[in-house]
């Protein structure tokens, strides 16, 4: 729950994604005033107290005009793109020059120069950027998506990949968005400060895909492919060389065990504790329900 209104709007991106959307929906129903960064106007949720402006991270001028009158913003990471980083910084000047004062930045666990998992690479020199720019910054690392544990499943119901028996302390989207809201909620506490946002427990992939199976009934395993197997078994996908290698170093990240962090965050922050992927089945598969 908000506990004050700041004096000028919140900037909030990602609002027609996930993890956006349920924040810009969060602060509608608190009654703040914020300003809708999109891509596109016509993809844009219409809510209450949200002003939207069309401002794609690449378009600097756009963004200086959105963000001008804006300290405080959350700036969801871009869709993965080979050029992402770049995007990010263009944004980042933008959001400088425009006078943003503090930074809430939707990073990735274990963020670093030289992480097993690829994109993780671009969410530290984003990092990096903030901090040169002079803002004040919090940093949401969250660990995989507990949403998309299942999808990972080709349609034949595997789970392929290099990850042997590493661990995942996979985290909910919605806690991701609960952790963001009450971060906005209260800037101050949470200035210049890092979050590894994970779930409750650490689960292998044959544990994911047994778990999947007791919930929803699905019929899904688990089979450990060499990474020369990871390639040619995606080799079809039509998908460029740099998409291909990132999602093959999803497993390798979690056979490292770079991923398989269990860390309080979400709650400290939150004051709740984070959903299991058997209780985010729960919550959002029909057949769970009854």
């Amino acid at each position: 729950m908000m506990t004050s209104r700041p004096a000028a709007p919140i900037a909030v991106t990602g609002a027609t994604g996930h993890v956006g959307g349920l924040v810009a929906r969060d602060l509608a129903a608190t009654g703040v005033e914020q300003r809708l960064l999109v891509r596109s106007n016509d993809r844009a949720p219409d809510l209450p107290g949200a002003t939207v402006f069309e401002a794609p991270y690449d378009d600097r001028t756009a963004a200086v005009i959105a963000l001008t009158g804006v300290r405080l913003l959350l700036m969801v990471s871009a869709a993965e793109s080979e050029d992402r980083a770049r995007q990010h910084r263009a944004f980042l000047d933008a959001a400088a020059e425009a006078g943003v004062e503090h930074v809430v930045y939707t990073s990735f666990l274990g963020a670093a120069p030289d992480a097993t998992f690829l994109l993780a690479r671009d969410h530290w020199a984003t990092e990096q950027h903030i901090r040169d720019t002079g803002v004040h910054h919090t940093f949401l690392r969250n660990s995989l998506y507990l949403d998309v544990l299942p999808e990972l499943a080709g349609p034949d119901g595997v789970i392929r990949g290099p990850a042997r028996d590493g661990v995942v302390g996979a985290v909910a989207r919605v806690d991701v968005a609960r952790v963001a809201t009450a971060v906005l909620a209260e800037p101050d506490r949470h200035r210049d400060v890092t979050y590894d946002l994970t779930g409750p427990e650490a689960l292998t992939l044959a544990e994911v895909a047994r778990t999947v199976n007791e919930v929803t009934g699905s019929a899904l395993t688990y089979h450990h492919e060499t990474l020369e197997e990871a390639f040619d078994s995606r080799a079809d996908y039509g998908a460029p060389d740099w998409q291909v290698a990132a999602w093959v170093s999803t497993y390798t990240a979690i056979a490292t065990g770079e991923l398989a962090a269990v860390t309080g965050h979400v709650e400290a922050v939150t004051g709740r504790r984070p959903m299991s992927l058997r209780e985010h089945l729960q919550a959002t598969h029909p057949a769970a329900r009854g």
